[in-house]
């Protein structure tokens, strides 16, 4: 369950790029992206002792001691924010949305690569959260692979909802910017629980739904 939770932001921007590729190469690039993810957490498990080792710091910056776990979410976090932004301003800004490539004439091979980049980031805390709950690697492998499998089954309805709800999928992009600021906070240091960000994006979706039944019910009461 936690490996499931874990992996709804990795879901959620599979499914929002994968939505910017023609309709006949989505399914693949989500399928993609969940086996470069599952084979991420796998390969990272195998070599957990590396893993574990990347918290030992390699430099200083502004008195605070960086590792390498510290820089990759610093990374990470960064590129979810400047997607997060860019995604949000193609949608708000008419003059950058011609001059950018439509939605759904992304390169197939750009979308596989930035979901690659993006599962190492998403993989960490999912590896680290299984060596923390058990102690045999069967256990942990078979966690991950249960988690993918359903996540593989959700990803196309998350997608097809998604283009459906122009409003909810502004409401992703804003969940990924939130999302990339809290791993650069994480990454220099300043640790926010994971309880607090889902509390929040569960308040905002719990409002997007009362949304559309307040549209709904006021599309039926105008209606012949």
């Amino acid at each position: 369950m936690l490996e499931i939770v874990l992996g709804i932001d990795n879901l959620v921007f599979i499914a929002v790029l994968a939505g910017r590729l023609p309709a006949e190469q989505q399914d693949r690039a989500r399928r993609t992206g969940l086996a470069l993810a599952l084979v991420t957490r796998l390969a990272l498990l195998a070599s957990i002792v590396w893993v574990m080792g990347l918290n030992q710091p390699v430099f200083e910056a502004f008195g605070r001691p960086l590792s390498w776990r510290d820089l990759i979410l610093i990374g990470g976090g960064a590129f979810l924010l400047y997607k997060a932004t860019d995604e949000i301003h193609r949608r708000l800004d008419p003059e950058h949305a011609v001059d950018a490539p439509a939605s759904g004439t992304a390169s197939f091979g750009s979308v596989v690569a930035q979901i690659g980049v993006l599962d190492i980031v998403f993989s960490l805390d999912s590896v680290i959260t299984a060596v923390g709950m058990a102690n045999e690697l069967w256990v942990m492998a078979a966690a991950i692979v249960i988690a993918m499998i359903v996540m593989l089954v959700a990803a196309g309805p998350l997608t097809r909802f998604l283009d459906r709800q122009p409003t909810v999928k502004m409401l992703a992009f804003c969940f990924l910017f939130m999302i990339g600021a809290i791993l650069v906070a994480d990454g220099a240091g300043f640790h926010v629980p994971k309880g607090y960000v889902y509390g929040a994006v569960a308040f905002s979706i719990a409002v997007e739904a009362l949304n559309q039944l307040a549209r709904r019910h006021g599309r039926r009461r105008s209606g012949p």
